[in-house]
């Protein structure tokens, strides 16, 4: 019985040390995110910006141009969609539909935090050389990077769920894609390094909310409960 109690208070205090680096994390993002939106709305310059895609333009090749068009594609509002669809269908044929609703919340709210945000800094996007994809909107913050990591992560948290076994490999591949997406933005010269950090930070805090708000109700995005079989 005693060593019962031990395990059990050693899962307690294991579950309160997450948690709490978790959020600790979480508010690290929240203050940074905070010092980056202030210098943009105060329209100062960032020189590690400039030099920082000056130096990624030096390595472009036509090949290269190609493969970064492409990776970017995974961003793109058309991939974004089918991706969603293909998901939602998925997720009502398992019976998961709590899990496809949080899926629909996910998006939609970062589709909104994005075109707000843009709005509300209304930053030019780069012109340090022409661009390789025809981008008309604002910079700040990169919809690319925040939709992308909503979605990606949403899916790699949920399929990580189902398959603990390959969370390793779920969870690789989204984030590689992630970064790829995001690193593609600079190459092809339509975003600022610091529209890339703050579209990951407004992502990550928005899908932290999105996974573990629910659980406040006792129901898990990526499913488990009797709500989610219904």
């Amino acid at each position: 019985m005693k060593q019962r109690n031990r395990g059990l208070l050693h899962s307690f205090s294991t579950l309160g040390l997450a948690s709490f680096l978790g959020l600790f994390v979480c508010l690290l993002i929240l203050a940074g995110l905070g010092w980056l939106c202030q210098e943009v709305w105060e329209r100062e310059a960032f020189s590690f910006d400039k030099a920082f895609m000056m130096w990624v333009h030096q390595w472009s090749r036509p090949l290269l141009d190609k493969f970064m068009i492409g990776a970017t594609r995974l961003g793109d509002p058309e991939i974004v969609v089918s991706v969603i669809l293909v998901n939602l269908v998925w997720f009502f044929v398992r019976g998961r539909r709590y899990t496809a609703l949080m899926l629909i919340v996910a998006c939609t709210g970062a589709l909104a935090l994005n075109v707000g945000l843009k709005l509300v800094f209304a930053r030019p996007r780069p012109v340090l050389w022409p661009h390789l994809v025809n981008e008309t909107s604002y910079g700040f913050p990169s919809g690319h990077a925040l939709g992308s990591l909503v979605l990606y992560g949403f899916l790699a948290y949920v399929f990580a769920c189902w398959y603990p076994r390959q969370s390793g490999w779920i969870y690789g591949i989204a984030t590689s894609t992630i970064v790829l997406i995001g690193f593609s933005r600079i190459y092809l010269g339509v975003h600022f390094p610091t529209d890339i950090l703050a579209g990951y930070s407004v992502g990550i805090l928005w899908l932290v909310l999105c996974i573990n708000i629910p659980k406040i109700s006792g129901v898990r995005v990526a499913g488990g409960n009797a709500r989610d079989n219904r």
